[in-house]
């Protein structure tokens, strides 16, 4: 397979280059520590079994043995030693140098508002995600959503990917290891295994509140099943609760979700606020969305054959794996990735919003005709109803879609692009 190098390599460089220590903080396996080592001088491994009492002891009586060597020097989950955090911070400004140190972490520290706080000036943060369909070779990157910001008379680009690839992609998910695996079999059980670990350790041990197994599992399906809506802690309890003796709380569920936000495994999706001509209701809820389709897939106990046989489920979860990849997208273009919905039921899937003030519209559909002209018709009527004299208008109106032999800009102006086309 083609892989690409991941987009936030360059990322990383440039945060290095601008400040004296980055954290990249992400999901257990999607790469942050090999991320972290290619641009690293010298390397510590923190969560090391063999030498992880002997790091404990250094940072008790001399810490700064630990961050003794050639830098970058890559502090990997530091997380696990917090006082990492302030050795760090105070070495940084002793040295009064860019590019000192890079620190990973898979899962939130306890006192996170505290380390943001005393690590700014100091630390650049950077989040990662799970691969997108373009850095593990399989979009052909034809199209470039950087180029679309400047709104070109005509695109092109072939795609080859069947309904069955996409159905494997979005099971797969685009963690390197499923992505690394031999057969699809073995890549599946990877992922399976991955969501075995989330729900048996990884959720109590974050910070340290013994959860229940079977409640998690019952609480991540339905998570699963609300991809994409902006359910509340009350719906995601009632969808809960009649497989339980009593009742699952609200308090409960947020607990749960926060564990799960704390290891990256939940990244929601906050609603875009736009300037538009007549006055109404938007609504502000978050969107409920996994870091990575495979995981939603996993809770669901579903495979491939499965998303086949019920298209419904199927383009939700292919929603999610789009939104995972036009997160990493946007990132590279320090933009943020917004969800647009008004009391009139207006949708849109994804607004990706630039610092500079440009923004695209973008509609999520596996495919179809009848889909298509229905999500242009969507974006077009958005369009419409920005005030243009307060923002900018659209830089581009999008349909993104799984299945669909070319890449193209319909009569109407909006760009119709396959997922196996999309690059940065």
């Amino acid at each position: 397979m083609n892989y690409k190098p991941r987009i936030v390599d360059a990322i990383l460089r440039d945060k290095l280059d601008a400040m004296g220590a980055v954290l990249i903080e992400g999901a257990k396996a999607c790469g942050k520590s090999t991320t972290g080592e290619q641009q690293a001088k010298s390397i510590i491994k923190i969560d090391e079994p063999d030498l992880l009492l002997q790091y404990r002891q250094l940072a008790q009586t001399n810490i700064s043995k630990l961050l003794a060597g050639a830098t970058p020097r890559l502090i990997d989950e530091w997380q696990i030693i917090p006082s990492l955090w302030d050795a760090v911070r105070h070495e940084v400004d002793k040295r009064s140098e860019d590019g000192q140190f890079i620190l990973t972490g898979s899962s939130v520290p306890a006192d996170r508002s505290e380390i943001q706080h005393s690590g700014a000036g100091r630390f650049a943060w950077l989040k990662m995600r799970p691969m997108s369909l373009w850095e593990s070779g399989e979009s052909s990157g034809e199209v470039s959503l950087k180029e679309l910001f400047e709104s070109p008379e005509e695109i092109s680009g072939t795609n080859t990917h069947t309904l069955d690839d996409i159905a494997y992609y979005v099971c797969r998910g685009g963690w390197p290891k499923s992505v690394n695996k031999k057969t699809q079999k073995a890549s599946l059980m990877q992922v399976f295994e991955y969501y075995n670990a989330i729900i048996q350790s990884d959720l109590s041990r974050v910070d340290g509140v013994n959860r229940d197994k079977e409640r998690a599992e019952r609480i991540m399906r339905s998570y699963a099943r609300l991809q994409g809506t902006q359910a509340t802690l009350g719906v995601i309890s009632e969808d809960v609760s009649p497989n339980e003796k009593m009742k699952v709380s609200s308090e409960t569920i947020s607990s749960y979700l926060s564990a799960l936000r704390k290891i990256f495994i939940i990244e929601d999706m906050k609603a875009w606020n736009p300037n538009l001509k007549s006055r109404t209701a938007i609504r502000t809820s978050d969107t409920r969305y996994y870091v990575d389709s495979s995981i939603a897939v996993a809770a669901m106990g579903l495979g491939p054959s499965d998303l086949i046989n019920d298209m419904k489920t199927f383009g939700l979860l292919f929603e999610t794996l789009c939104i995972r990849d036009l997160r990493v997208f946007a990132d590279a273009l320090t933009g943020e990735v917004y969800h647009y919905r008004d009391k009139n039921g207006l949708e849109c899937d994804a607004v990706v919003h630039l610092r500079n003030g440009r923004y695209g519209l973008i509609e999520i559909k596996i495919g179809g005709d009848k889909n298509i002209d229905e999500s242009a018709a969507n974006l077009n009527k958005l369009a419409s109803l920005i005030d243009i004299d307060r923002m900018r208008a659209p830089s581009f109106c999008m349909v993104l879609v799984g299945v669909g032999p070319y890449a193209y800009r319909r009569a109407d102006g909006v760009y119709v692009v396959p997922i196996g086309c999309l690059k940065d």
